[in-house]
């Protein structure tokens, strides 16, 4: 036991959002923890959707996992997914704004489903699925996921426990800094750690700074930022992020579709640092496809609980 020398970071405890230590698995990263559930289920391959970011098939190819894929249509139902028995499928929360009821009633139409949720960390878990979260997206952690789920704590011996503090430089940084230059180049570290790191447990550094949360006012902010984004773009949006959107939703952003390919540029020379997601799409899919269109117009609108409505008129402002 260590007593006395420097004081250290403080947080607050016992606020961590998944509480527990059966049918739950603490790991590394979102990617890791869908390959866990993978692992947990047992099965013979998985389906995931092309409109998913490349770093998860990625992780499960270097695990010598027999992946599979889909399309989805506009509404975000899967159109060619016809998984045979004891092969797994991969459904997303899509942005955050998918509501329970919505991702229940899909989940039923298959079995051994993982329900993606890193872009809905406040998702309630689906019974009888896999429910995997990336706390990164929603809180100033290094890295981190959960995966929860019946025996979702099995094989969790196995792993090692994560180091992230050797790479979280970042999150100092960018209060003093802000979040380009030497911010950008030290955030890389951290990330081509996690592009490197097998599965692993959670790092205590994470989990502390998530067992000291606020998560009421995240949910708060975040709800209250995504319908003030929407009234200030009312009529502009060319997606509809209310279509499975209800009261249980805690959005991670706001996705903007416009068909102007100079937009993103604009918001980027007035600092507002989002890119378009899983951009690689747009040489792999036709251009007539629905992932083809999201991958190129879409822009994920910053909602999160650090800004509030002066930043959003900011934003729209641009748009």
């Amino acid at each position: 036991m260590e007593i006395g020398s420097f004081i250290e970071l403080q947080f607050s405890k016992g606020k961590e959002l998944f509480q527990g230590e059966k049918n739950i698995a603490r790991l590394n990263s979102g990617r890791a923890a869908i390959w866990h559930a993978f692992r947990v289920f047992g099965c013979t391959a998985i389906w995931l959707p092309y409109y998913q970011c490349h770093t998860v098939c990625e992780f499960l190819f270097r695990k010598k996992v027999t992946v599979k894929f889909y399309h989805i249509d506009p509404f975000f139902d899967p159109i060619d997914l016809t998984p045979d028995s004891g092969e797994a499928v991969l459904l997303v929360n899509y942005f955050g704004v998918m509501s329970h009821q919505r991702m229940k009633e899909l989940a039923l139409r298959y079995e051994n489903v993982i329900i993606d949720n890193s872009q809905a960390l406040f998702h309630p878990p689906v019974k009888g699925c896999m429910n995997v979260y990336s706390a990164r997206k929603f809180v100033g952690v290094p890295d981190g996921a959960y995966v929860i789920g019946k025996d979702a704590h099995k094989y969790t011996d196995e792993y090692k426990e994560s180091y992230s503090s050797d790479t979280s430089l970042f999150l100092l940084q960018r209060i003093e800094y802000g979040c380009e230059g030497k911010t950008y180049q030290t955030r890389m570290v951290n990330e081509q750690r996690i592009d490197t790191e097998d599965i692993m447990k959670m790092s205590k550094l994470t989990r502390t700074i998530l067992d000291g949360t606020d998560y009421d006012m995240i949910c708060e902010k975040r709800r209250k930022n995504f319908e003030y984004v929407s009234e200030l773009l009312e009529g502009k949006n060319q997606f509809n992020p209310w279509r499975y959107y209800s009261i249980d939703c805690v959005p991670m952003v706001y996705p903007l579709v416009i068909e102007d390919d100079g937009l993103l540029q604009k918001l980027l020379d007035e600092k507002h640092f989002q890119g378009h997601w899983w951009s690689y799409l747009l040489e792999e899919m036709e251009e007539n496809c629905f992932e083809y269109w999201m991958s190129r117009y879409m822009i994920p609108i910053t909602i999160d609980q650090r800004y509030g409505e002066k930043e959003l008129e900011y934003v729209a402002s641009i748009i």
